[in-house]
Protein backbone atom coordinates (compact mmCIF):
# COMPACT_ATOMS: atom_id res chain seq x y z
CA UNK A 1 0.00 0.00 0.00
CA UNK A 2 1.40 3.39 -0.99
CA UNK A 3 -0.42 5.43 1.64
CA UNK A 4 -0.33 5.24 5.40
CA UNK A 5 -2.37 6.80 8.14
CA UNK A 6 -1.22 10.24 9.16
CA UNK A 7 -0.92 9.47 12.88
CA UNK A 8 -1.93 11.58 15.84
CA UNK A 9 1.35 13.48 16.21
CA UNK A 10 1.53 14.46 12.56
CA UNK A 11 -2.16 15.40 12.58
CA UNK A 12 -1.55 17.59 15.65
CA UNK A 13 1.35 19.32 13.86
CA UNK A 14 -0.74 19.94 10.75
CA UNK A 15 -3.70 21.32 12.71
CA UNK A 16 -1.40 23.49 14.81
CA UNK A 17 0.18 24.97 11.68
CA UNK A 18 -3.22 25.39 10.04
CA UNK A 19 -4.75 27.30 12.94
CA UNK A 20 -1.66 29.18 14.11
CA UNK A 21 -2.41 32.56 12.50
CA UNK A 22 -6.13 32.32 13.28
CA UNK A 23 -5.29 31.71 16.95
CA UNK A 24 -3.04 34.75 17.19
CA UNK A 25 -5.44 37.02 15.28
CA UNK A 26 -8.63 35.85 17.02
CA UNK A 27 -8.62 38.52 19.73
CA UNK A 28 -8.44 41.26 17.08
CA UNK A 29 -11.41 39.95 15.09
CA UNK A 30 -14.08 40.99 17.61
CA UNK A 31 -16.62 38.28 16.82
CA UNK A 32 -15.92 38.00 13.09
CA UNK A 33 -15.96 34.55 11.57
CA UNK A 34 -12.90 32.87 10.16
CA UNK A 35 -13.70 30.74 7.14
CA UNK A 36 -11.35 27.84 6.63
CA UNK A 37 -11.70 26.60 3.07
CA UNK A 38 -9.41 24.88 0.59
CA UNK A 39 -7.60 28.11 -0.31
CA UNK A 40 -6.95 28.94 3.36
CA UNK A 41 -5.62 25.44 4.00
CA UNK A 42 -3.41 25.56 0.91
CA UNK A 43 -2.02 28.94 1.94
CA UNK A 44 -1.33 27.97 5.54
CA UNK A 45 0.20 24.58 4.79
CA UNK A 46 2.18 25.36 1.65
CA UNK A 47 5.51 25.57 3.52
CA UNK A 48 4.82 22.33 5.39
CA UNK A 49 3.85 20.53 2.20
CA UNK A 50 6.98 21.79 0.45
CA UNK A 51 9.22 20.57 3.28
CA UNK A 52 7.92 17.02 3.39
CA UNK A 53 6.52 14.46 1.01
CA UNK A 54 2.93 14.29 2.27
CA UNK A 55 1.66 12.38 -0.75
CA UNK A 56 2.10 9.08 1.05
CA UNK A 57 -0.16 10.12 3.93
CA UNK A 58 -3.93 10.02 3.99
CA UNK A 59 -5.10 13.59 4.58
Amino acid sequence: EKTENIGARRLHTILERLLESASFEASDLNGQKIIIDKDYVDQQLQALAADEDLSRFIL
